[in-house]
């Protein structure tokens, strides 16, 4: 068998693609009023919604390292040459943390990596890294692929509100937005791992156009894969995709709803855009 390659749910992956890649996913965990479960198992993006707007307490937490060391034994054992395991920014979570501790069991059979990014960030990066290795290609050929993956992408998203963001600990330098005016709509994008504010704009309205110019403006003159982001918004996430689409008709578009752990730290009404300029 190649190299293996493993990630964590905040990928995103669109559907059936992890499958299609070989790709295995750790689930991270989310809690609704202190029921547990995993996120896009138990709890999905319709409940997390719901939840949200009736103002219930949700969190979210790491896999631990013994779900992670589980998953690499699993493949290994299968065949694998070895593994990959590539995953949200440790600024953002300590699911990287949980993946190197288990990791230790397994000498050079494991390599770990922080994308430095999350949702289809890390999702291009997954996916670049799967098709490196079904070529036969070794672990540091792996590994290289998915971090040049991860650096090349561009993930930008516009939120309703950046109180979620504020509670979970996950805004930075973004807390700097806070206080604004109602009306206005932050957009934020992801860099050197941390979350960080961009721009402020009036409307909804301007903001999604400026999600599109700014993917526009990513992509460049070459050929990219883009990955629209929401979260129980599925109408205004298909608009996006069409007026990017329209904008740069050579990508490729792919529409991936956001899951309940980062869905949690965003809230509902969130669009985002990730540009892979490959």
């Amino acid at each position: 068998m190649p190299f293996a390659v493993l990630t964590d749910s905040t990928a995103y992956l669109p559907e059936g693609s992890a499958d299609r890649h070989g790709v295995r996913v750790v689930p991270l965990l989310v809690r609704v009023d202190g029921r547990e479960g995993r996120d896009g198992i138990d709890i999905g993006p319709t409940q997390l919604a719901t939840a949200l707007r009736d103002r219930r307490m949700v969190t979210t937490s790491r896999p631990n390292p013994a779900e992670f060391a589980e998953n690499y034994r699993a493949m290994l054992d299968a065949g694998a040459e070895g593994v990959l395991s590539v995953h949200l920014s440790r600024e953002l979570s300590g699911t990287w943390e949980s993946a190197r501790l288990a990791a230790e069991e397994f000498g050079a059979a494991v390599r770990v990596v922080d994308s430095r990014t999350t949702a289809m960030g890390l999702g291009f990066a997954v996916l670049r890294a799967a098709e490196v290795a079904a070529t036969g290609a070794g672990g540091e050929a792996v590994e290289a692929a998915a971090v040049e993956a991860a650096a090349a992408t561009r993930c930008f998203f516009v939120v309703e509100t950046l109180e979620y963001l504020r509670r979970g600990g996950r805004i930075g330098a973004a807390a700097a937005l806070l206080g604004t005016a109602l009306a206005v709509k932050p957009i934020l994008h992801v860099v050197d791992g941390q979350i960080v504010p961009l721009e402020k704009v009036r409307t909804t309205s301007r903001a999604v156009g400026r999600l599109v110019d700014l993917a526009v403006d990513a992509a460049g003159e070459s050929s990219v894969r883009i990955a629209v982001h929401h979260l129980a918004d599925p109408d205004r996430a298909a608009d996006l995709a069409d007026r990017l689409s329209a904008r740069l008709p050579a990508a490729t578009c792919v529409i991936s709803e956001l899951g309940a752990v980062i869905g949690a730290h965003t809230g509902p009404g969130v669009l985002g855009v990730v540009v892979d300029p490959r």
